[in-house]
């Protein structure tokens, strides 16, 4: 469980490595590591049932009239896979960005991708393959490590230096590149989907949407500027983030009342091993939690061959959290 890393801060550029060719397009494994947490037994209350399948709104592409950033007036990047070094006001590390083709420069989608405990940037994308899916899909891939000597994990605390970094690394990215600053979202594995809650606490005003995986959080702290809309994935069997204690049926209904939902999630059987609840929210917000029956601490989907069964529990072949997470986000860009 426990691997090298290297993350944190915001602010001034230090360098950045030349781009490496992208890799071709393949699907993605999953990638795990988390926090300590307690134990974990299948939830068990049970909201109304559905036997449809979630309905699913094909993605598009941002126009060329999309509210764009500040690194649109720069020339477009070569697709592909570049490290940049980059220093914050507060502390400083280095993040991966996976560009798609992009040859007219129009503002594009950018995801940014948290990686979990003792994780580091190529193991957190090695799991959830968002890098080549984007080159697929026509987003961005920013995947943060902060410089910790090793010891790779964030402060998802109110105001902490390291979710100000996170904030800083994006305010560069939109300088450098062309982005859509209406399709800017956030996911992140076990403490990455800590950290990926607190964003959505702190930076709703900047980010459209999340995706916590493994570790959807509710803090008494917090109060997003806006309703922000949440996809959620957890295993019910999860041995290191538990899905009882606190139960994450709850934490996701936290997180629809203050979206504005009203009543229960209806329940939907996606598969054997998979239901869905859905919250009834307002036009242009939702919040889904997808619970992988017996499933343990890992991106559902993954193929990734690091984290074994015997550490990090069943993974479920049933959906794939990628591409639900991305058909989700270009479903709910941030409303004007």
């Amino acid at each position: 469980m426990c691997i090298a890393a290297f993350v944190t801060a915001a602010g001034s550029v230090v360098h950045a490595d030349e781009p490496v060719p992208a890799p071709p397009s393949s699907s993605a494994p999953p990638s795990s590591s988390a926090p300590p947490s307690s134990s974990t037994p299948p939830s068990s209350s049970a909201p109304p049932l559905s036997s449809a399948p979630p309905s699913s709104s094909a993605p598009s592409l941002p126009s060329a009239s999309s509210p764009s950033s500040a690194g649109c007036s720069r020339p477009a990047p070569a697709k592909g896979e570049t490290t940049v070094s980059f220093r914050g006001s507060q502390k400083s590390g280095k993040y991966t960005q996976n560009v798609p083709a992009n040859t007219a420069n129009q503002p594009l989608p950018v995801v940014i991708a948290l990686h979990g405990f003792l994780e580091n940037r190529a193991i957190s994308d090695l799991g959830s393959g968002l890098g080549d899916y984007g080159y697929q899909k026509g987003f961005v891939t920013i995947t943060p490590q902060l410089d910790r000597l090793g010891l790779s994990q964030w402060d998802v605390g109110q105001g902490s230096a390291d979710m100000t970094w996170v904030s800083e690394v994006l305010t560069h990215v939109e300088s450098t590149l062309c982005v859509d600053q209406r399709r800017v979202y956030v996911t992140g594995l076990s403490m990455g989907a800590f950290a990926t809650s607190s964003i959505g606490c702190q930076f709703a005003d900047r980010v459209a949407a999340i995706a916590p995986v493994a570790g959807l959080r509710d803090f008494d702290w917090c109060h997003p500027s806006r309703p922000i809309p949440v996809i959620a994935f957890h295993g019910t069997s999860d041995p290191i983030v538990s899905y009882t204690n606190p139960p994450v049926t709850d934490i996701a209904a936290a997180w629809a009342r203050r979206d504005g939902c009203t009543g229960g999630p209806t329940r939907t059987t996606i598969a054997s091993d998979v239901v869905l609840d859905k919250y009834s929210c307002p036009t242009g917000v939702d919040v889904q939690l997808y619970s992988i029956i017996g499933g343990g601490h890992i991106w559902p989907g993954s193929t990734s061959p690091l984290y074994p069964e015997f550490i990090v529990g069943k993974n479920t072949k049933s959906i794939r959290a990628t591409t639900l997470i991305w058909d989700f986000f270009a479903a709910h860009p941030m409303s004007t």
